[in-house]
Order: C-alpha cells, then structure tokens, then sequence
C-alpha cells in the first residue's frame, strides 16, 4: 500500500536551541544565572559602598561637632587611656579623645583627597585629549612628558613640593595633585585615540568641523565615564598619600587633626602599649578605601562596554 501521510520534515531535537541561539561551550547568553548575580553583585557593591561612604562623610561631619572637639585641649589627668565607654577609641599622649579626633581627620583626609582627584582628572583628561586628538609628533611629545613625570616616584616628588611649602595644606593638594594625572592622560588618550576612527567623527570633519569643536562636542562628552571612573579610584589612593606625607611629618601643620597626623604621633604610643591610638584611625582608613573601591568597581561595570559584555556571558 501507499503511504498518503504527508512527509514530515525533520525538526530541531526538543534540546536543541535552534538556530540564532546558539552560544559557544562555556558561554551563557545575556540574562543566564551568571549574568544575574554578577548584576546583583554590582548592586550590592554600591549599596555597601556608597551607604558606608555616606556614614562615614556624615559622621565626620557631626561626631567632631556633636563632641565639642577643641584642637588644643588637653587633659594630662587621661593621658593614654585605654578604650572605655566614656572615650569608647582611647585618648592619645596628652589626653584627646581618638574617636573625635579620627572622625576629624577622616574629614580633612577627605577634603584633600577629593580636592587632588579633581585636579589629576582635570589635568589627565585635558592632556590625554589633546595627546589624542592631535596625533603625531605633538602625541610622541605629549606621552614623553607622561613617562618623564612617571620615572619619577610620586612620593619622592611630592616631598620636594610640600618641603618647599612646608605646612601648607595647598602645597599637599598641589603635590598630590600634579603627581597623580598620568594614569589619567593615558586612559583618556587610548579612549580618544579609538574614538577617532569613529564614523560620527569622520563625518563632523567632513562637516568643515574644528578640531576644538569636535574635542569639545564629541570627544569630551564620549571620555566623561572614564575619567570619573579614574576620579573615583583615585581618590583612596590620595587619602592614604596624604597619610603618608603626614605621617612622615611633611604633610598637613601638625595641630590640624589628619588621619596621618594622628598615626604619626601614635606610632611612638604604640611602642607603650597604647595599640589603639594608630589602630582605629588605620580601620577608618581601610573602611573608606574599601567604600570608595565598591562604588569605583560598580561604575567600571556599568560605564565600560567590555566589562558589560563579559558580566552579560
């Protein structure tokens, strides 16, 4: 007999996912687990960062003031003493409090930091641009001025700068922030340096466009991200130089409350057993680096097309 069934097409196999979804061996396609919990770790990343950036700024503002800080009280009746409810950090060589003096210098620290990022970003990303936009001989000179300031370390010139100026606190800004502007340039340079195969630029020179203009509309805005994201991780790495000139006696004027100040007059304290002076103030100073690496690393995942494409895998 003859079969008059209509002949049946071979189909894809119920696990077979069909074509224009297929994924290579150890990938996952975009919305797999993976990609979720990698987008829910970023979340939580500038959860934890930001709140405890939030508490810390907050309580650098108030505990200073709700305790009634005075830079030049002393009390040589609490000299050294060991963490009680009544000084829950300890007190210091001559009777200060630790908890209302970390808080304050955590605030100063701060304040500097934030002062030298925007200096080294500004400076880096002006640099970095016109390096870029420029091309050529201008470029080769530009990044030789870069490795000039690079093969010289960062904390031996900015000791050179603060012992001109000793005691000033813009001599601290100025020799954190002229030292830390290469990492900068060069990310904004390679940043430019790609977007200038781009098909909207080629269109704006062919438009009779400037080279000012097209840095100033289009190059500029495309490199904002990155040179936040260098902002941001910039700023832990002054606090703790900050704390390091300080600390070395060369930083702010010793009666003004810095984290480094305080570290510097605790480390002959600790050689007496007074372990709390230098360890608080150093746990403020972890703490706020590790909020400040949160929120850099949530921005890094959210602003670079790479590291997008690799958490969505």
């Amino acid at each position: 007999m003859v079969d008059l069934a209509p002949a049946r097409t071979p189909g894809p196999a119920p696990s077979d996912p069909g074509p224009g979804s297929w994924t290579p061996a150890g990938r996952r396609r975009p919305g797999s687990p993976r990609g979720g919990r990698s987008a829910r770790l970023g979340r939580a990343r500038l959860v934890a960062g930001a709140g405890g950036l939030a508490v810390l700024t907050l309580a650098a503002l108030l505990v200073p003031w709700l305790g009634g800080l005075d830079e030049g009280a002393v009390d040589y009746t609490a000299i050294r003493q060991a963490p009680s409810l009544a000084h829950p950090f300890g007190t210091d060589g001559v009777g200060r409090d630790v908890l209302l003096r970390s808080f304050a210098g955590l605030w100063v620290s701060l304040q500097v930091a934030a002062a030298c990022a925007v200096i080294s970003t500004v400076i880096g990303t002006l640099f970095g641009a016109a390096s870029g936009l420029l091309g050529g001989w201008p470029d080769r000179l530009l990044m030789r001025v870069v490795d000039g300031v690079n093969a010289v370390p960062h904390l031996l010139l900015g000791i050179v700068i603060v012992a001109l100026y000793r005691g000033s606190v813009l001599a601290v800004i100025a020799s954190i922030g002229l030292t830390h502007w290469t990492t900068v340039a060069r990310v904004v340079r390679s940043e430019v340096l790609s977007l200038r195969r781009r098909p909207f630029v080629d269109a704006a020179i062919s438009g009779g466009s400037s080279r000012v203009r097209i840095l100033r509309r289009h190059l500029l805005p495309a490199v904002v991200p990155q040179a936040v994201l260098s902002a941001v991780l910039i700023l832990p790495h002054a606090v703790w130089h900050e704390t390091a000139l300080s600390f070395l006696g060369l930083g702010l004027p010793p009666h003004l409350a810095s984290l480094g100040n305080i570290l510097g007059e605790g480390r002959q304290a600790v050689l007496l057993g007074s372990w709390w002076i230098v360890v608080f103030p150093s746990v403020l100073l972890a703490v706020t680096t590790l909020c400040v690496a949160g929120i850099g690393a949530w921005w890094r995942d959210r602003t670079l097309p790479r590291r997008r494409s690799e958490l969505a895998l």
